[in-house]
């Protein structure tokens, strides 16, 4: 079962459909996400022209990201961030990422996501605009087919301004810049929707658990398409449990369809908030890192005859969680406590740009002393963080706004918010984890 994430009082993160591209038993890789985080350039104070292609940036910086330029400093008190940003500066930075494509990209679609960039971003690629997102705590998604060169040696130039210059626009430090992780996509004219499949566990016992899948496919080709969409289920251990396949859809040129499909799991492995111990550092990048919670697998497959055309991954759980005004929450049929604190999306000297171990740290130290539910105070966190949620077993209540249309500052979100917060993703709960970050939860297999 799936609760809406503004949920009135707490929206568990577990079966949020995070569609991960990798490779799971007997699965081709078609559709690839090729990390963005290293070799970007920096400079601090607006500048023009630096979305050019030919724009000279030899004295920027050069830096990875996620990266946080406000928590570098200086501190001062007439910061216009006041007491609430920490007294550290704010204002506009820019940075450039060249980057090469192989030849065979030029018969694809290729998508950039950004986990986050604070705040008020602009992107370009060769210098073309791609848009413009206020809010800096989502994850937004754009398109590139059409603007970018292929083949050995023409590169790619992408640019992003930040700008969180209007002060004070916010109740607690916010940050500045790409803070968060950027990855490119990658997939055939034919498609998943991003950030899909979504999965669902609408009936959940514990001798039996429905799991509804729904899938949305584009057809971005030339021709029509008959379709159809083939999902196989993976045990926490890896193994295939359950595999459906879709009617079949044909899909004409520039247009999307939605699968339906479902499946029945006997004797399914709970999700909970109760997990084994973690000892030291579980979810540091060890392959051999144990999870905590039982977290399944969803494998989708777009096919088109015998080809494959896009696959993806989704990992959820499996509990049956609801409210009762007399008694409250209940969870796997048991009544439940919710004993939780409010974390904001920074790590005080951290910054904004938090290290995962941090984040693991976080919740291993709040595990320990009884804590099982978390309130992201008050807006969406890193990916990754909700990541280490469903793996070590936290409920979490999934802020999207601080304000809506009253000004708690005047800079805030309430300048935007009758505009952008029902704007179209290209903005989601981004799904990427790194391999560097987190092992894979189903094993290597042949």
């Amino acid at each position: 079962m799936k609760l809406p994430r503004l949920l009135a009082c707490v929206a568990l993160m577990l079966p949020v459909a995070a569609a991960q591209a990798g490779q799971a038993p007997g699965a081709s890789s078609l559709r690839e996400q090729l990390p963005m985080d290293s070799g970007w350039k920096f400079a601090l104070g607006d500048v023009t022209g630096a979305e050019e292609p030919g724009f000279d940036d030899a004295t920027w910086r050069a830096l990875s990201v996620p990266h946080d330029w406000s928590i570098e400093g200086p501190f001062a008190e007439t910061n216009r961030t006041g007491g609430a940003g920490a007294f550290l500066p704010a204002g506009v930075g820019w940075y450039r990422k060249q980057f090469t494509l192989p030849a065979d990209y030029a018969q694809r679609r290729v998508f950039i996501d950004f986990d986050g960039v604070m705040a008020n971003s602009d992107v370009w690629v060769n210098s073309f605009h791609l848009g413009h997102r206020p809010y800096g705590y989502v994850s937004f998604h754009y398109e590139l087919t059409g603007h970018l060169n292929f083949g050995e040696g023409k590169t790619n130039l992408l640019a992003v301004r930040a700008d969180n210059s209007a002060q004070p626009a916010s109740r607690w430090y916010a940050g500045a810049g790409i803070y968060r992780h950027v990855r490119l996509i990658a997939t055939d004219p034919v498609h998943l929707d991003q950030w899909g499949p979504f999965v669902t566990t609408p009936q959940v016992t514990s001798n039996h658990a429905l799991v509804h899948v729904q899938t949305t496919v584009f057809n971005e080709s030339a021709t029509p398409r008959e379709i159809t969409v083939e999902c196989t289920i993976y045990a926490p251990d890896g193994r295939p449990v359950q595999t459906t396949v879709s009617s079949p859809q044909t899909l004409a040129t520039g247009k999307s369809a939605v699968f339906q499909q479902e499946a029945t799991l006997d004797h399914p492995q709970l999700w909970d908030v109760v997990g084994p111990a973690l000892g030291p550092s579980p979810l540091v990048p060890r392959p051999s890192s144990p999870v905590s919670q039982p977290l399944y697998r969803l494998s989708a497959k777009v096919r088109s005859g015998e080809a494959t055309l896009d696959h993806a991954l989704t990992t959820f759980g499996i509990r049956e969680a609801r409210f009762e005004a007399a008694t409250g929450f209940w969870l796997n049929g048991k009544n439940l406590k919710l004993k939780g604190v409010c974390l904001h999306h920074d790590a005080g000297g951290l910054g904004a740009a938090v290290p995962l171990r941090a984040w693991e740290r976080r919740l291993e130290l709040l595990q320990q002393v009884g804590c099982n539910a978390l309130r992201t105070a008050h807006n969406p966190v890193a990916p990754e963080f909700f990541d280490l949620c469903d793996r070590i077993g936290f409920l979490v209540m999934d802020e999207l706004f601080d304000c809506w249309t009253v000004a708690k500052n005047p800079h805030d979100y309430h300048l935007y918010f009758k505009e952008w917060s029902r704007a179209p993703p290209t903005s989601s709960r981004s799904s990427y984890l790194a391999p560097a970050e987190l092992p894979p939860l189903i094993p290597a297999t042949t």
